[in-house]
């Protein structure tokens, strides 16, 4: 019996032993010392790795306890990949505070330097002895890093990484002046179930940039043609030191160049989401640029890798198909002569940074010129901001100045003179039973609209310059010009889009569509929305419409070319256009926007081609957004109207400016002598001024910017006062976003009933009942016979003597504004980060060890590059309160039909 105990016994720990030889954390070796949940704890025992299914583990990589003894210290440590077999490494949790650690990257290997604690690698030795493949970064206590669904970073199996390498840059020594032990690191999370598409790296590098001393611009340029299966970016990061303004990384097809990702290197130096969804295919360019201020600097400044040095990088992130992913590509060529001088102008504008962000470098080291950071000058204030982008939009008090006999509004538009065109129904109103439910127009005995529907309007008084389109039109809906100032327009009732001549003799130039008659063909619309002229082809874009769900591209004759329907983010969710209500040519990007109603967002595309570019959706739209115009300044602004929405998203109804490359809501606006009811067109002028025309009020309103408006003469008691706004306020609503009053927000809580099919199914009259009026009359009333006679004779002796005091006081303010001494306009900075999404990732030594490389090239400083390489967020603490935020989700859900490309 004892005998066959002690057999059993022996093989239970046959088993065993064989069964933790065989497992994955066999593979994983154990430090000397341990840390937990706080990074600078490194008393807590802890898991390398941890199985929470059979498919999914956490990898635990951690420092063991270091304690550096000089700034600029860059300490590695290797973990083996903890399985033989193919995982993917699917989200990225980083233990760091960015008061001990400047940043942190993850490379995978075959070879690291040592296997065995930690090592300097700030030496020769630097991270991996093969070729190092970036894979993460971290700094300034960015936010982790969440891939997109299906995406992974691929290790094990035959990708030649069987080694983790963390490396830690430990910036300033003053940091451990208690001698506390440092446990930074991260966690991956992982998966051994494949993923169909595979993470990478991009790496776009300038290598001999110079900046000379004192010179206030010098440009980085970076270059390459894309040899490669198609990849889709998803996130980008730039990376310099102090000397960097602005980075930006674009796609080049076909002549036009495609935003990437734009951003200050001075800012958290974060993976933020590509401004466009986009692929790079075979061919294409990739191209970045670096804008640098020499001032400050009494020497040259060249590429390398101490703080003294430069350097210019941009990163994307992306993914590639399963079967053709490469993990790491690299870029550092100049490009072919000449191919910058088509880079978009935003490019060279670089970004204003609020002086909360602005910190030095300070890694412990002497510059190379043997100024302190305190002394480094930074660029003058009107150097380093954008233009500014427009002051806060009010309503024209008084526009029109003549009363305008109009029906529903549904177009507007402007000619080359920038007179304002407007497109009305007359006595004509689209109401539940206009059509049946195939589109077909029911009130056809009622003829055509008999009054002018197209009225040419002075933009600044409101007259009526020329009137036409009489006895031509059922239900009008959208108006432009051509570069010719022809009037292109569509009619729902109609189903057609006719082009008319500009000398209001309402000459038919051509008609498309047949009358009367829906349909989803090339030579039929059912109930198209709007055109757009591309200015420089004459191609003619329609929103086909109501019934249809697309977009149609004709030539100037009339000759069918192409159709689209929606973009999409979301690969895998195809959401269709619900009713492409506006459309708006942006010539600078060559670009049409389109906005799509029912789904509350804008759609850009490529005019050339159709093919999407990026989406604008926010929730401040409420769920509708009946129109969009463009104004190609400051890089690109975007005007919106919104609308209620019958889904129960609701929303203020106004007007919202925003910055095209960013997408941020600069501005909103909404009228103060009526309120929107259905604002249905919106066009904005060269001079700043915005026209929004209203189908349910029937009107048209005028919004200036503030400055234009700041002077203001009015009438008081017989008294021609000037009244002054106070600069400050349109500087910070052109600084921040306008926020939704009170009362704007409580209405829009007010649950309204559904909508019906058709626009004209939401209308809803507000105005006042004749017993309200008449209530509001008497207590007005009342309250004036509730004074007495002393008092009102009182009042009526002092106002001679007040008006005089405030005649002089406003003389004396006057004089001080003109004359007075150290007048000033103080300027609220901005302050904020663009949203901060993803991760800091840094350095990317690629297929080349960057030290070893940069020390065979005259003019780079050696030290340190071998453990700086190409990274750095080499920005140093920020105040305790300034951390990084998540604004905004971005995923980058793969395209369909990858491997078949």
């Amino acid at each position: 019996m004892g005998f066959l105990v002690s057999c059993i016994l022996v093989m239970a720990l046959i088993c065993q032993s064989h069964s933790h030889s065989g497992s994955p954390q066999a593979r994983i070796k154990r430090y000397q010392e341990t840390p937990w949940s706080d990074p600078n704890d490194c008393t807590q025992p802890r898991q390398p790795l941890i199985m929470s299914n059979p498919f999914n583990f956490s990898v635990d990589i951690r420092m063991p306890g270091v304690l550096p003894t000089s700034s600029d210290s860059y300490y590695c440590v290797a973990v083996p990949v903890p399985t033989s077999r193919e995982a993917y490494i699917v989200d990225f949790v980083p233990h760091a505070s960015m008061d001990t650690a400047h940043h942190m990257l993850l490379y995978g290997c075959r070879a690291p330097y040592s296997t065995k604690g930690f090592w300097d690698c700030g030496t020769e030795q630097g991270t991996c002895q093969d070729e190092a493949k970036i894979m993460y970064a971290w700094a300034r206590n960015a936010p982790p890093t969440n891939l997109p669904k299906d995406v992974g970073f691929k290790v094990g199996g035959d990708t030649q990484i069987t080694y983790f390498v963390l490396q830690l840059h430990y910036g300033d020594v003053n940091s451990f002046r208690d001698h506390h032990r440092d446990c930074s690191g991260l966690t991956l999370r992982m998966t051994s179930k494949p993923q169909p598409y595979v993470a990478g790296m991009y790496l776009m590098m300038s290598l001999d940039t110079v900046i000379p001393p004192g010179k206030t611009v010098t440009n980085a340029d970076i270059a390459c043609t894309y040899l490669s299966y198609p990849m889709y970016p998803f996130a980008f990061r730039t990376h310099t030191h102090r000397l960097g303004k602005v980075v930006s990384g674009y796609r080049i097809r076909n002549g036009q160049w495609m935003l990437i990702g734009r951003q200050s290197p001075q800012l958290p130096q974060a993976f933020y989401p590509v401004s466009n969804a986009i692929d790079v295919r075979y061919g294409d360019t990739l191209a970045a640029r670096c804008v640098f201020t020499g001032e400050g600097r009494t020497g040259k400044t060249r590429i390398g890798g101490t703080s003294n040095d430069e350097m210019c990088n941009f990163y994307i992130m992306y993914y590639m198909d399963n079967k053709h992913a490469v993990p790491y590509m690299d870029c550092m060529d100049h490009g072919t002569s000449g191919l910058f001088r088509g880079i978009p102008a935003e490019a060279s504008v670089p970004i204003p940074v609020s002086p909360d962000k602005l910190v030095s470098m300070v890694h412990g080291s002497a510059h190379r010129d043997g100024e302190d950071d305190s002394e480094l000058k930074q660029p003058k204030r009107d150097e380093e901001e954008v233009p500014d982008q427009g002051a806060h939009l009010e309503e024209k008090a008084g526009w029109p100045e003549v009363q305008l006999q109009l029906g529903q509004v549904s177009g507007l538009a402007l000619d080359s003179s920038e007179n304002l065109i407007i497109f009305h129904r007359g006595d004509h109103r689209w109401g539940v039973n206009s059509f049946d439910s195939n589109a077909i127009y029911q009130q056809k005995a009622l003829g055509p609209i008999q009054q002018s529907t197209i009225l040419v309007v002075d933009p600044v008084k409101g007259s009526v310059l020329k009137a036409s389109g009489r006895n031509m039109f059922y239900l009008p809906h959208g108006i432009t010009t051509d570069k010719d100032n022809n009037y292109w327009v569509t009619d729902v009732a109609l189903h057609q889009v006719l082009k008319l001549s500009r000398d209001g003799k309402d000459t038919l130039l051509l008609t498309l569509g047949e009358a009367f008659v829906p349909g989803s063909d090339h030579g039929h619309f059912c109930q198209p929305t709007d055109v757009a002229v591309d200015p420089d082809t004459g191609n003619v874009y329609i929103s086909d419409g109501y019934c249809n769900a697309r977009v149609l591209k004709f030539s100037p004759e009339g000759k069918y070319l192409t159709h689209w329907g929606a973009g999409y983010l979301d690969r895998r969710r195809r959401g269709p256009f619900r009713i492409p209500h506006s459309l708006a040519f942006a010539p600078d990007k060559r670009e049409l926007l389109v906005a799509d109603r029912e789904n509350g967002r804008v759609q850009c595309f490529m005019a050339d081609t159709g093919e999407f570019v990026k989406e604008i959706k926010k929730d401040e739209f409420g769920g509708e957004v009946f129109a969009v115009a463009y104004a190609p300044v400051h890089s690109g602004l975007i005007y919106v109207v919104n609308g209620e929405s019958p889904y129960g998203n609701f929303a203020p109804l106004q007007g919202f400016m925003l910055n095209y490359s960013t997408k941020e809501i600069l501005d909103t606006f909404a009228p103060e002598t009526q309120k929107f009811k259905m604002p249905h067109d919106i066009v904005v002028a060269k001079d700043g001024s915005v026209f929004v025309g209203d189908a349910s009020s029937d009107s048209v309103l005028k919004f200036v910017p503030s400055e234009k408006a700041e002077h203001r003469s009015v009438k008081k008691g017989g008294i021609e006062v000037q009244e002054i706004e106070e600069t400050e306020t349109f500087v910070q609503a052109n600084l921040k976003p306008i926020q939704k009053s009170a009362s704007q927000s409580a209405e829009a809580a007010v649950l309204k009933l559904p909508a019906t099919v058709q626009e004209e199914g939401v209308l809803a009259q507000h105005s006042s009942t004749p017993e309200e009026k008449e209530k509001s009359s008497s207590t007005g009333a009342s309250a004036a016979q509730g004074l007495s006679p002393a008092v009102l004779t009182t009042l009526l002796l002092l106002l001679p003597l007040l008006l005089v005091i405030a005649v002089g006081a406003f003389v004396r303010w006057k004089k001080g504004r003109m004359y007075g001494d150290g007048h000033e306009v103080k300027l609220e900075p901005s302050g904020s980060s663009g949203g901060i999404l993803g991760k800091l990732r840094g350095k990317a030594a690629g297929t080349l060890n960057l030290g070893n490389f940069f020390a065979t090239h005259k003019g780079y400083t050696r030290q340190g590059f071998d453990r700086l390489s190409t990274e750095g967020s080499d920005l140093e603490k920020d105040d305790e309160d300034a951390t990084d935020s998540e604004n905004e989700e971005y995923s980058a859900p793969p395209p369909p039909g990858i491997s078949s490309q």
